[in-house]
């Protein structure tokens, strides 16, 4: 099983506490994103959560062609290596394609496969190959018993450190769903699974070509998500979601952030005691 112990910087774990992948979408600026960082660092300190910084250093998903991707991918990517050099943060970012892996697990200690690549093999290998962690979204087109086969390429790459990421299944052309079941079927895999809440809301293919959200629901799935057992939760956040310039319609607010926090650690307890 993956040892989370072997993520540089990562810290708290000797808590049993779920473990936290937060940030913004993508990187929008330097400043925002060491503001950012700093903020969410001090609120998972104050709670003795694991967390890793996540912000996307490029999106190549987009739903239309002016859509904002990127500030450029070797200007983000020494911006994230600021946040770690600046906060000691472990980073995960998402890669696309074979040959990004190098280049950004010089920067990045976890390496995020998009769903919609989840069963890219080039793109597993190439990431398996650098030795970084592996996080894998599970396609909203495939079942949690077909990730076994995702995460079995990274191992049979000579790399075990994968984790397992629920982010909804496709419901109809404009929704997503969570089924909880997916929680227990990929632990048994011997991987830690996290549930990405954000992603999860997500209303895709709006017919205006900006994708929508539920950003109500957060906390709905995200106490869910605790109950039911999982290792770790996946948010983006931003001080201004309405101004983020990637996914801002299923962001949590960061000033929500902490709170939200506070109650889950509650039911994390309670769910320790079973």
């Amino acid at each position: 099983m993956s040892n989370l112990a072997n993520i540089t910087g990562i810290k708290h774990l000797e808590t049993n506490n779920f473990f936290l992948m937060a940030g913004p979408c993508v990187v929008e600026s330097e400043s925002n994103v060491l503001r950012i960082a700093e903020t969410v660092a001090k609120i998972t300190d104050k709670f003795k959560i694991p967390y890793i910084f996540k912000a996307s250093y490029r999106k190549a998903n987009r739903s239309r062609i002016d859509s904002f991707s990127g500030i450029g991918d070797e200007k983000a990517l020494k911006i994230l290596g600021e946040v770690k050099k600046k906060f000691g943060l472990p980073i995960v970012t998402d890669i696309h394609s074979a040959p990004e892996a190098e280049m950004a697990a010089e920067y990045v200690d976890v390496l995020q496969i998009p769903a919609f690549l989840c069963r890219q093999t080039d793109l597993l290998v190439a990431a398996a190959k650098t030795g970084k962690f592996v996080n894998i979204k599970k396609g909203q087109f495939v079942s949690p018993d077909s990730m076994r086969f995702a995460a079995q390429k990274v191992v049979d790459s000579g790399n075990n450190n994968v984790i397992l990421t629920d982010r909804g299944t496709m419901f109809g052309y404009h929704d997503l769903i969570v089924d909880f079941r997916a929680i227990p079927i990929m632990k048994s895999f011997g991987f830690p699974v996290v549930v990405d809440v954000t992603h999860s809301l997500q209303q895709p293919n709006q017919t205006s070509g900006v994708t929508g959200g539920r950003p109500e629901m957060i906390e709905t799935i995200a106490r869910a998500a605790i109950a039911t057992g999982v290792d770790g939760l996946f948010m983006e956040t931003h001080f201004n979601p309405a101004e983020a310039l990637s996914d801002g319609a299923n962001m949590l607010n960061l000033n929500h952030l902490e709170g939200l926090l506070e109650r889950l650690v509650k039911i994390r307890e309670v769910v320790k005691a079973f």
